[in-house]
């Protein structure tokens, strides 16, 4: 059986730190990914996606990522239950987190919280060149 998840999105807030009574650190965030779609609308939507992380990795996502961070989570997804206040069974579904990278650096998550571009906005090619003549026969794929 295989429980594996892969997930690239941005922080949705800051990763809450915190320690268990034996000292060791865990971190709670979410992540923002988005669908590889638009709706009918045209806008692209995102899921907002549950996260944990323990030990060093914890301390260093808190550390170094802020709200807006670009991240890469590799994990597993882990249910839970627990009761609430109000006496009921309260259901949880998270990914828990066994590496966190880092995909961009501190100042440019923060450049990114005041404007993002969509990719639409930019050319990459634009300034590089002239434009090639290719047969869709010459394609590999």
């Amino acid at each position: 059986m295989i429980n594996r998840t892969v997930l690239v999105g941005r922080l949705t807030k800051d990763p809450n730190l915190r320690y268990t009574p034996n000292g060791v650190a865990v971190a709670n965030f979410t992540i923002a990914v988005n669908r590889p779609f638009t709706n009918q609308q045209g806008d692209q939507e995102a899921d907002f996606v549950n996260c944990v992380i323990w030990r060093a990795p914890a301390e260093n996502l808190a550390k170094y990522m802020t709200k807006g961070s670009l991240i890469g989570v590799d994990g597993r997804i882990q249910t839970r239950n627990f009761e609430g206040q109000d006496g009921k069974t309260v259901f949880v579904t998270e990914v828990l987190a066994g590496s966190v990278q880092f995909l961009e650096s501190k100042n440019k998550s923060s450049a990114s919280n005041q404007k993002q571009e969509s990719p639409s906005d930019t050319n990459p090619l634009e300034g590089h060149g002239e434009p090639i003549d290719i047969s869709d026969d010459d394609l590999p794929f």
